[in-house]
């Protein structure tokens, strides 16, 4: 009998904040599995926690609105879900709206699953998410 450990084949994990295109919208774009393993292989902890809970450059107004980019995250586990909805509470605490936008087919499904679909704001697109 043969045991074989499975290999990640995937892009690293990275979160990349950038400013959208209306005033006061912050969209965070997130690439890779969205998972424990990946997440904190190489992004330490509380780099993910201060870059989401950092809302305005130094000059800039606080953010309207959040933007959670998942185009680039083809699957995600309940690590991931946690930081979501931890950062959708952050932001609903703020008066800030918060959208995930471009979710796949796996993640959605987690969406489902957990019933968060029923709570976050999803938009099938980044530029969607942008005019809601």
């Amino acid at each position: 009998m043969t045991i074989e450990a499975q290999i990640w084949k995937s892009t690293p994990f990275t979160i990349e904040r950038k400013k959208g295109r209306a005033p006061g919208t912050v969209i965070f774009r997130f690439c890779g599995p969205f998972t424990a393993r990946d997440m904190f292989s190489n992004v330490a902890p509380i780099a993910i926690h201060n870059m989401l809970h950092f809302q305005s450059m130094p000059g800039e107004e606080p953010p309207a609105l959040n933007i959670l980019d998942l185009t680039d995250v083809p699957y995600m586990d309940s690590t991931g879900l946690g930081r979501i909805v931890s950062h959708y509470v952050h932001c609903r605490d703020r008066n800030i709206r918060m959208i995930v936008a471009g979710a796949g087919p796996r993640v959605l499904e987690l969406f489902r699953m957990t019933r968060v679909d029923s709570v976050l704001p999803m938009s099938v697109t980044v530029e969607e998410a942008e005019i809601q």
